[in-house]
């Protein structure tokens, strides 16, 4: 390959054939995106009234909020859930890297544990893990 200036440019060149065939494919699935969902709007028939528009629960007469509100418990455990999920990507990092890892790597993670561990037992002292009816103290 010749070693000339037009050749040694790294800038973004739209008829590059792989940045071309990108374009191309971006847009094909765009105008597909958009023939599709135009044609379901079209076809559709909208007929909403009676019982085609009740939703249908397995049979049963629908009563009552289509969103009920989740106890709290469930919200306390999804995020308990996603805090301890994103420590164990930052412990699993650690635990690779161990055999290459100095003393003050090592009272770096050992604290942040420490720390989620306080927290963890805070909540538990609290009363974040339980789950169900508990007893008034």
């Amino acid at each position: 390959m010749p070693t000339s200036p037009e050749y040694m440019s790294t800038g973004f060149n739209a008829w590059d054939p792989s940045v071309f065939s990108l374009i191309v494919f971006a847009l094909l699935a765009a105008g597909l995106v958009t023939a599709l969902l135009t044609l379901s709007v079209v076809l559709t028939r909208r007929r909403g009234e009676g019982e085609k528009g009740r939703p249908y629960e397995c049979g049963v007469i629908p009563s009552g909020s289509a969103r009920p509100s989740y106890p709290a418990p469930f919200w306390l455990v999804a995020v308990f859930f996603l805090l301890f999920d994103v420590e164990a990507v930052y412990v699993v990092s650690w635990a690779v890297s161990f055999s290459r890892m100095t003393w003050a790597a090592w009272g770096q993670i050992t604290f942040f544990i420490g720390v989620l561990l306080l927290g963890l037992f805070w909540v538990w002292r609290k009363g974040g893990l339980e789950w169900g009816m508990t007893r008034k103290r």
